[in-house]
């Protein structure tokens, strides 16, 4: 019986330990610091409130019942002997194993922005975003009851980083506060809340084409976002944002989209990380120098038959998942492994109701308009985990598109609150 231990419960160690499961002669222990999967791609739907979180996180332990070879431990990682691949977590204990999988996934990348780490809202975890979804709430109260406090920023939100986690979250945070809450809030003029995206890069969606990328701005515009391009963000601060190019924007949301770097387990493992402080791994996914360690997923920097880096997406982290657990096998059975091929379905982003930009394959078919919001809403339903999910999923998206109202205000995490006056000093 060989032992497989699993670093990482996200799109890519999930799939490894559910595929690998098959083999009746492994054991595998996937460890995570959460009890459950978090579905990034829809965590801003969480935060403007298009889905609840029971739509876009899933128990590990209720996904892989069916899988008794398979052991879930909560704790978090914080070191890895690569050459006698073990293990040790937050409360002492070690894991060591026949193969090592390293799929500890990413975490928000400031750059150095001086105090984006204690003034922004990230939104890469389930936590984030619901911490986002009180605290957008919480802001409309407060200039529901204060309706003076618009002009101070209460209502202004500004989106640093515009590729597809800035531009969704932007548009979604359009529809929200322009369409959906209308009449919810008769105190307030909702016309005066304001979406500000902000990217140092000219483009929104710089890795789609021009023509995607013209559609999207026409349609964050209509939803109400308005666009700074070019200009980066130089600091930001609990009421204000300030723009490299001197202008302030009076803001007490600051949300956080401006990139991703690997897991803090990828400097506690004593080898040399490449860009974005993933791992580089070789085309089988393997760690060069370490046999049976691999890497996957935002832990690892993967690439084409071409060399060229693959995106972080999640279908590429689901195919490697399942890559690896192949490759694993192939070790196993004592055959070589094959390199991993990714195959690539395409880009998407969703820009807000009936809009959304699809390029579809190898070829990049560009799809814009309501035949890619149709593509969109159906491949995140095929990426979820859970039948149930995928049920749910529609009836909320069905929900909405056909009733126009979704969110129910309600602030249940009183704790992010917001004092005015002391966030202001």
């Amino acid at each position: 019986m060989k032992h497989v231990t699993i670093v990482g419960g996200g799109f890519a160690g999930l799939n490894c330990a559910r595929r690998l499961s098959a083999n009746a002669n492994v054991h595998i222990t996937l460890i995570d610091k959460n009890n459950y999967q978090q579905f990034q791609p829809l965590l801003y739907q969480v935060a403007t409130g298009i889905l609840s979180s029971g739509n876009a996180a899933f128990s590990l332990r209720t996904v892989l019942r069916p899988h008794p070879n398979v052991d879930v431990r909560m704790a978090e990682v914080i070191s890895a002997d690569l050459k006698t691949r073990t293990v040790e977590t937050a409360d002492g204990k070690t894991y060591q194993g026949d193969f090592l999988v390293l799929a500890a996934g990413s975490q928000v990348n400031f750059f150095g922005t001086p105090g984006a780490d204690k003034n922004a809202y990230p939104l890469y975890s389930l936590r984030d975003a619901e911490r986002l979804h009180s605290r957008v709430l919480n802001l409309l109260e407060l200039a529901d009851r204060d309706p003076s406090l618009v002009d101070q920023g209460a209502l202004t939100f500004v989106v640093v980083g515009a590729g597809p986690t800035g531009a969704e979250t932007s548009g979604a945070l359009g529809d929200l506060l322009h369409r959906v809450l209308n009449g919810s809030y008769r105190s307030l003029d909702l016309s005066k809340a304001r979406i500000v995206l902000v990217d140092i890069v000219h483009n929104v969606l710089n890795a789609f084409s021009e023509k995607s990328q013209a559609y999207a701005n026409e349609m964050l515009r209509q939803h109400g976002v308005e666009l700074i391009l070019g200009v980066g963000v130089k600091e930001v601060h609990a009421d204000h944002v300030l723009l490299a190019d001197g202008t302030k924007v009076l803001t007490r949301t600051t949300i956080w989209a401006g990139g991703l770097k690997a897991s803090s387990l990828s400097r506690a493992i004593g080898i040399q990380t490449g860009r974005g402080g993933r791992i580089n791994v070789e085309p089988d996914l393997s760690m060069k120098g370490f046999p049976g360690v691999y890497a996957l997923g935002d832990f690892a920097n993967v690439t084409d038959p071409d060399g060229k880096p693959l995106p972080q997406l999640a279908a590429v982290a689901q195919q490697a998942g399942k890559h690896c657990a192949d490759v694993i096998a192939a070790e196993i059975e004592g055959r070589i492994p094959e390199p991993f091929r990714y195959f690539d379905k395409g880009i998407l982003a969703m820009i807000g109701r009936n809009s959304a930009v699809a390029e579809v394959g190898k070829s990049r078919h560009e799809l814009t308009g309501p035949i890619a919001f149709a593509v969109w809403l159906g491949v995140h339903a095929l990426l979820l985990v859970t039948t149930r999910a995928k049920v749910e999923a529609f009836i909320e998206w069905a929900w909405d598109y056909f009733h126009g109202t979704y969110v129910y205000p309600i602030l249940d995490r009183p704790q992010v609150a917001v004092n005015w006056h002391e966030e202001g000093t």
